[in-house]
Order: C-alpha cells, then sequence, then structure tokens
C-alpha cells in the first residue's frame, strides 16, 4: 500500500472516530467517493491498525442502523418546507 494511501486511511478514521460521522460526509470532507472511503475502511484499515478498524465498524454499524432515521427526517423537513 502506498504511503499517501496510508495516511488517507489513518485520517478518515480518525475523523469517524472522532465526530462518529457517515461514510457520505467523510467522503465529501476529503474529496473522495463513497466507495473508496468504504474500501478504506473494510478493507484497508484492518491492516493498518486492527483495534482502530474494530472501533469504525462499530460506528459505521451504528449509523447504518441508524440511517433509515436520519432519511426519515429528511423527507420530513423537505415536506415541512414544501408546504410554506
Amino acid at each position: 500500500m502506498q504511503d499517501y494511501i496510508e495516511e488517507r486511511v489513518l485520517e478518515i478514521s480518525n475523523f469517524i472516530m472522532e465526530k462518529e460521522t457517515t461514510v457520505r460526509s467523510a467522503a465529501r470532507i476529503f474529496g473522495v467517493s463513497k466507495s473508496t472511503v468504504h474500501k478504506d475502511l473494510t478493507e484497508r484499515l484492518p491492516l493498518l491498525n486492527v483495534h482502530i478498524a474494530g472501533e469504525v465498524k462499530r460506528i459505521l454499524e451504528k449509523n447504518k442502523a441508524e440511517r433509515h432515521i436520519r432519511g426519515g427526517e429528511a423527507t420530513r423537513k423537505k415536506y415541512i418546507k414544501e408546504k410554506k
């Protein structure tokens, strides 16, 4: 793995651990695709640091379990805004 990829993987994983953010928002912040972030966190990170990978995996699973709530909230706000 090239140095700049290792650096990116660790930066993204630290960001997600600090902010408990989603893959989508991390991708936006770091200027890469969601696929790249997902691959970095699920395939590359365990090769670099198993402990951090476990923590990031926990956060990603939590976000995945909550995504239907975030989607529903976004839809509700959209219709409230259109109503006004």
